[in-house]
């Protein structure tokens, strides 16, 4: 029995579980900043769509071009005929008499034609016009696809660290949720050995309610960040870096704002795209006045017939070479109408790349300030911490000899717990921040991401695990229950 047993059903059933968990455990690696965006860059929907209509009008203006380059047609036909002729004649008209003559014929043959033609272009103002604008909107069009880039960029680090910023809730959250409860076991052996009342303990229990239903929304706020994460890529992380601790808070660079307002009117694609749609619009208007102005082309053309009629051999062939020309006289005043349609539309978009540009300095100006603001919230928050810390201890130092209540006692502790969330948020407040300036400012690219990325930390990973069936939420130890874990690598 002992030598089949191995390759027994019971036995295979026992193992696979060790295996599977093995294979993942082997494969599960925490994901970095760098490596998320690649995926973003590759396989973002939105991504995609604006690199596709790039190409689409890219191609455009090929099309365009292919208007002013020579043309060329070719013509064949092969026919059969048939001809059937009847005549008459009246002898009254003749002779007088009263009969009359018939005749007929009929024929048919075979015959075949070919024709080629070239014209070429040599002024049409339109079609200039025509391809004028293509080529502009090809430009535009490439600003654009910058801008989603740019975006995508942003998104993609506002998602990862608020994924971090959720983790370290979710920490602050855990550990109050202990405090409390130990405050809630110590509350409740005094009342039962006569030390205190039951208010005590009722006040111990509805802080400990609340911090708990607070970790439950922590925790779901945790999992909704790993989701957003991955509809941005198309991908699903199950854990990613933590950001470390000694990032430095410092004040962006250049220091002055009107550095940076410079900046961005000179790089952001959103204010480039809006001043290519003028010139895009001015093109436009150059191509509705020139419906005014004539055409000139150059031709030649080939003929060549034959056919078998009459029992004749031989053929016939033609060639011509010109030039025509053509000059609009009137058009029903469309040409004229025209032109003052676009130049409405070109009105129309310089107030657009007005609003732009003010829209980006305004949004420049504000994340300036903020950021400017964020470096002294997070020092503020730190000390926040201290403080409060110190509080808690004089607190519950006075609980224990009677001066305070368990009122203060728990009030202090979630002052604490605050105060820590509200570092964390703080920290992670500075970072996207910096990236949104960088973007507003139209400098955020790949190598910023890779600089934001070395602070990251390989040896401490956010996870998260998603709650088991069964009822985590029915255990009393909350060391078992929360859904994700902060984590050493080997």
């Amino acid at each position: 029995m002992s030598s089949r047993e191995p390759s027994s059903p019971k036995f295979r059933l026992r193992l696979l579980p060790v295996l599977i968990a093995a294979a993942v455990t082997s494969q599960a690696h925490a994901a970095d900043l760098w490596t998320i965006t690649q995926d973003a860059l590759q396989n973002n929907s939105t991504l995609s769509a604006s690199r596709s209509t790039f190409q689409s009008v890219e191609a455009g203006r090929d099309v365009a071009r292919g208007s002013l380059l020579p043309q060329i047609d070719a013509t064949a036909q092969v026919a059969h005929s048939n001809t059937l002729e009847s005549q008459s004649s009246s002898d009254a008209a003749v002779g007088g008499g009263s009969g009359g003559t018939a005749t007929g014929s009929e024929s048919s043959y075979n015959s075949t034609s070919a024709g080629l033609e070239l014209t070429q272009a040599l002024y049409d103002a339109t079609s200039w016009a025509a391809l004028e604008i293509a080529k502009r909107e090809t430009s535009q069009q490439a600003l654009l696809l910058q801008a989603d880039r740019q975006q995508l960029l942003y998104d993609v680090a506002s998602a990862y660290f608020e994924i971090l910023r959720a983790h370290d809730v979710l920490e602050a959250s855990i550990s109050q949720e202990k405090a409390i409860k130990r405050q809630l076991d110590q509350a409740q052996e005094q009342f039962n050995v006569g030390l205190v009342a039951i208010t005590d303990v009722n006040e111990a229990q509805a802080s400990y309610d609340l911090a708990r239903s607070q970790r439950i929304s922590a925790e779901n706020d945790l999992q909704v960040s790993f989701e957003a994460l991955e509809r941005l890529t198309g991908k699903r992380y199950d854990s990613i870096d933590a950001l470390s601790d000694d990032i430095p808070i410092e004040s962006p660079e250049p220091t002055g704002r009107d550095n940076w307002i410079q900046m961005a009117i000179a790089n952001n694609p959103n204010v480039q795209a809006a001043q290519a749609a003028v010139d895009v619009s001015q093109a436009e208007v150059e191509q509705a006045e020139a419906g005014h102005k004539p055409t000139l082309s150059a031709f030649a053309n080939y003929n060549y017939s034959d056919s078998d009629q009459d029992y004749l051999d031989g053929h016939n062939a033609d060639t011509q070479v010109g030039l025509q020309a053509s000059l609009p006289i009137y058009s029903g005043g469309t040409t004229s109408a025209q032109v003052r349609q676009q130049t409405y539309s070109l009105e129309a978009t310089q107030y657009d790349y007005e609003a732009q540009r003010r829209d980006t300095t305004q949004q420049v100006r504000s994340l300036f300030t903020q950021v400017m603001n964020d470096v002294e919230s997070v020092e503020a928050q730190r000390q926040a911490i201290v403080s409060n810390r110190s509080a808690l201890e004089a607190t519950r130092s006075g609980y224990e000899v009677g001066t305070r209540n368990i009122v203060d006692v728990l009030d202090a502790e979630q002052s604490l717990y605050q105060a820590i969330s509200d570092y964390a948020d703080a920290r992670y407040t500075y970072v996207t921040d910096m990236v949104e300036l960088r973007q507003q400012a139209g400098v955020l690219d790949q190598d910023v991401i890779r600089d934001l990325n070395q602070w990251l930390r390989e040896t401490e990973t956010v996870t998260l695990r998603l709650p088991e069936e069964g009822g985590m939420s029915q255990m009393e130890d909350i060391g078992e229950r929360p859904t994700l874990e902060q984590s050493s690598a080997p």
